[in-house]
């Protein structure tokens, strides 16, 4: 600090002076001031840990939300260097099977071909076309993948048929050029572009299907931003999580996922300093100790203190922040976003344990305001939502292309299971604590996070911070400076004063 004159030129307050003033702060309250740049954006490096033994060299995950998060989108973010979170509103066998999924998956392959039985119509592939919008299947004996490649029907196979119960078996193409999967990903690729197909399967030495490479896949990847290196585990396979109750059944269900070979679980629920969860932490550390288990939403300091010394290995921090979520207007309990980031973080900090920003996010400026605040990683719902690798069928309302987002609280999640996730019980009365509606088709994830990624680069170069390590460093020590914003200065840090534009963030 300079003496005399240029004192007053060092201005600016930190963390915890801003969030010692009896307010809770969300993202859009809260404004970073800059430091000194001497290194280029590409060269910060945002690699942190999701949870004590995971480290993610993007620190994105997406949330367990059932329009969110299902096997496509868990390879997809593990592809892009973060991770996906499986959701936990369905059977523990589709649960495992979707573990299953991910980690056979390999990067370069369509994420979910066409598969259909030799016994399914015309009429039935039509329905498929209709709803997945897709231009040929493949025909295995079991109508599965890891199932013994038949066949494949193509538009020319069917197009002229004009008995629609024609079965597949009678028009499928059996002469079909397959890639081994013993091939690199660069050899595949050349052999999709020499045999000038469409699309070719990948069949393992039993001539079972185990993917599909296309030539749109091809091209997409040469075009699209490099990805980078996956987030794997150390068999080389992605990782994958998975959300749980913390119900007595749930103990069958971790040890059917543990087998299934989840990396990390997460237990879901949306006030977290429960005695359940401490159970169910104790339960799974000590039955299952190679699993990271992330417990939470917590929001305060004391609450994450009691899962800590119960043994978790990460926690996720946000209570009613999310874009569907009612649980702050429902419940009147909660916080705001960016004050229970830095409070859960600071103490975390102290006991080593990482800690997941989950809610509120709505743009890359958030992101980074989540991780300098003291956030490990970021976990996105709404964001991803609408996505190409989200589940569910897009559809179009009023020449608007569209998809479903829930909230887990919302009554049509809970009347699938997930009122478990509000420590509710069957035969009692649910009060929904969030809402369901839809979101835009945003494109895929494997262009977003890249884009994503680096305008949180660039905003750490802002900050004056060439990693997140160092940003934390520096937000603990008091070097890193902020101020709240009056309702005036975020109108004028946003989009005003136009006639008309329009925002492409990339």
């Amino acid at each position: 600090m300079q003496n005399g004159d240029d004192e007053e030129e060092f201005d600016g307050f930190t963390g915890k002076h801003v969030f010692n003033q009896g307010y809770c702060y969300t993202y859009d309250d809260i404004i970073f001031l800059p430091g000194h740049i001497n290194f280029a954006a590409h060269e910060v490096d945002l690699t942190s840990k999701v949870s004590k033994n995971i480290t993610l060299r993007t620190p994105l995950v997406s949330s367990p939300m059932d329009t969110v998060t299902e096997s496509n989108m868990a390879m997809v973010m593990a592809m892009v260097g973060g991770m996906g979170f499986l959701h936990y509103n369905m059977t523990v066998d589709e649960q495992v099977a979707q573990i299953k999924r991910v980690k056979a998956h390999r990067p370069g392959y369509v994420l979910q071909p066409s598969v259909m039985s030799p016994t399914s119509t015309v009429a039935e592939l039509d329905t498929q076309k209709m709803l997945k919008n897709f231009s040929s299947t493949m025909i295995t004996e079991k109508g599965t993948i890891c199932s013994k490649l038949l066949g494949v029907v193509s538009t020319r196979d069917v197009e002229l048929v004009q008995d629609r119960s024609t079965l597949l078996a009678d028009v499928m193409t059996t002469d079909v050029i397959t890639i081994s999967q013993n091939l690199s990903l660069e050899a595949a690729e050349a052999l999709v572009q020499k045999s000038k197909k469409g699309k070719l399967p990948v069949v393992n030495e039993a001539g079972e299907l185990v993917g599909l490479m296309t030539w749109e896949e091809v091209k997409a990847r040469k075009l699209r931003p490099a990805l980078g290196a996956p987030s794997v585990d150390a068999a080389g396979r992605l990782l994958v999580g998975a959300a749980m109750g913390t119900r007595p059944d749930d103990k069958a269900r971790v040890a059917r996922l543990v087998e299934a070979g989840v990396d990390a679980v997460i237990l879901d629920s949306s006030q977290g300093d429960s005695i359940y969860q401490v159970e169910m932490i104790k339960h799974i550390k000590a039955a299952h100790p190679a699993v990271d288990v992330i417990a939470g939403n917590v929001v305060t300091g004391a609450q994450a203190l009691r899962l800590i010394q119960a043994g978790c290995d990460g926690l996720r921090v946000g209570m009613g922040s999310g874009s569907i979520c009612t649980t702050q207007e429902v419940c009147a309990v909660g916080r705001g976003q960016a004050t229970a980031v830095f409070k859960v973080a600071k103490l975390a900090a102290r006991h080593g344990v990482p800690i997941i920003a989950d809610g509120g996010i709505q743009n890359s400026g958030n992101i980074v305001k989540a991780l300098a605040l003291g956030g490990s990683c970021v976990m996105c719902g709404s964001m991803f939502a609408g996505t190409t690798e989200a589940p569910g069928d897009y559809f179009y309302e009023n020449g608007v292309r569209l998809k479903r987002y829930r909230g887990m609280g919302s009554l049509e999640a809970m009347s699938k299971g997930s009122d478990t996730r509000y420590l509710s019980d069957a035969n009692h009365l649910k009060v929904a604590q969030g809402v369901a509606g839809t979101v835009k088709d945003k494109g895929s994830v494997l262009k977003m996070v890249p884009y994503l990624m680096h305008g949180c680069k660039q905003g750490f170069q802002d900050l004056g911070a060439h990693s997140l390590a160092n940003g934390h460093e520096q937000l603990l020590s008091g070097k890193m400076l902020m101020e709240t914003r009056s309702g005036a200065a975020q109108k004028e840090g946003g989009i005003h004063d136009m006639h008309s534009y329009e925002k492409k963030l990339w």
